[in-house]
């Protein structure tokens, strides 16, 4: 009988314990959430701009702190998180590179914008070996792809810049040129396009940079002595017949062109892993791979190649109940019509924590405060990171969504995001840095 009366005792005060914990929890929350609106308000750096921030436990649903959370900012490189999720949606486990079909003694082939293919700095080879070593005859299938060699609104006089190369159904070697100073000698990766390097006895600039003409594969660089660390990368001007070319001599063997257009039967070869590749793109923010990969996606529902329609395919089927319908454009973020909220950036987060199912591995695909990516020198130096997060920069904005450890062990989920400042953004990032690691020790 005794027993019994102990028994409902204890059953007695679990509820209230659990009372208690929850009233601690919320009180915690509202401390943290008071503190950092009066950090935010106060902050010198922050005060003059616009501001969006978001915070939330990554397993709840509600916020901790909200401050223009439901306003839309340009969110630059930010956007390749959706691109992320695209990707964690429709090509999970690898890369479909080319399809092709065998007819007789004809192999044809046709792209599915995979920028794994020949793509510096990656080893996958597996669609290089398919068709450098096969018995049949090779024929290049062009037209999948019919969109324009840039994304909606980026700025043209880019042209020049690694960070934009141009968008194709089949591109190689990340549709860039490589300059390079080896040894005194000038060099060109691709070879193809060495006999289109010219000296401008012209340009008496002092800085040593190769530009192409606008409208032509013609690179120009100034006389001079090279400097002996000197390497540049410059988008090249696609077409098919530069395709067909590079193909034969990276391939070194004979294809043709042919045109067909795909049937639905046509195999597949799959290049690459989908963790290798995403953690590529994210890491260094290459905006080169998040433009291609909405491509390999429209690959995987429909005929024809189009990031547009990849995108309207995601924002119909899978993001539908995001609390701000998003103005989404392309993959990278070059486009500054891009328009997210800080409150969609953290249900996109907690989506992307849902479908990768181990922090581990999503921890390790993100740049981490302090320690390696676009966070590596925003934070101070560590060993022990606590902020994974993608960043996104642009001239007057700059952002940061993603997730912090805190030193109690709890996850959030976190969208920081900045438009229109005319500070430094040294004095930024430090600033940003700050309040992430207050919430940190607090939480």
């Amino acid at each position: 009988m005794e027993l019994k009366k102990v028994y409902r005792i204890q059953w007695f005060f679990i509820p209230a314990l659990l009372i208690l914990l929850m009233l601690e929890s919320c009180s915690v929350q509202h401390r943290l959430a008071k503190n950092v609106s009066h950090f935010l308000r106060n902050s010198p750096v922050l005060h003059s701009h616009l501001v969006g921030f978001a915070l939330s436990e990554l397993d709840q649903q509600g916020m901790i702190y909200a401050q223009n959370a439901d306003k839309y900012f340009i969110p630059a490189s930010n956007t390749k998180l959706y691109t992320f999720y695209a990707g964690l949606k429709l090509i999970p486990d690898s890369i479909p590179s080319i399809r092709y079909i065998e007819r007789g003694d004809s192999l044809i082939f046709w792209g599915t914008g995979d920028p794994s293919f020949l793509k510096r700095g990656m080893r996958e080879e597996k669609t290089f070996k398919f068709l450098s070593t096969s018995k049949r005859q090779l024929f290049f299938a062009p037209g999948r792809y019919t969109g324009y060699a840039y994304g909606q609104g980026w700025a043209w006089d880019d042209y020049n810049d690694d960070t934009q190369a141009e968008i194709t159904e089949l591109p190689m070697m990340d549709n860039l040129v490589r300059f390079k100073n080896e040894k005194g000698r000038f060099t060109v990766n691709p070879q193809h396009f060495s006999d289109c390097l010219l000296k401008d006895t012209l340009n008496h600039q002092k800085e040593f940079r190769v530009v192409r003409v606008l409208e032509k594969n013609e690179f120009k660089y100034p006389p001079g002595v090279i400097p002996a660390d000197f390497i540049q990368l410059v988008p090249y001007q696609t077409s098919t017949l530069n395709t067909l070319n590079l193909l034969r001599d990276t391939l070194r063997r004979d294809v043709q062109l042919i045109q067909l257009e795909m049937p639905a039967t046509a195999k597949t070869i799959y290049n690459s892993r989908s963790e290798d590749l995403f953690r590529e793109m994210l890491l260094p923010s290459d905006n080169f791979i998040a433009e291609q990969l909405l491509l390999v996606y429209s690959n995987q529902f429909q005929q024809k190649l189009s990031g547009t329609d990849a995108i309207r395919y995601m924002l119909d089927k899978y993001l539908k109940d995001l609390p701000d319908r998003p103005r989404w454009v392309d993959g990278s973020g070059v486009s500054r019509m891009n328009l997210f909220s800080p409150r969609d950036m953290i249900m996109l987060l907690q989506m992307i924590d849902k479908e990768v199912n181990n922090r581990e591995k999503l921890f390790s695909m993100l740049p981490a405060g302090g320690l390696r990516g676009t966070l590596k020198n925003a934070y101070p130096k560590t060993t022990h990171p606590f902020v994974f997060a993608k960043t996104g920069t642009f001239s007057n904005n700059y952002n940061q969504s993603g997730y912090i450890v805190t030193k109690k062990g709890k996850i959030l989920a976190f969208s920081f995001m900045n438009n229109n400042f005319m500070t430094p953004i040294k004095e930024l990032q430090a600033e940003m840095a700050r309040l992430m690691g207050y919430i940190h020790d607090q939480y």
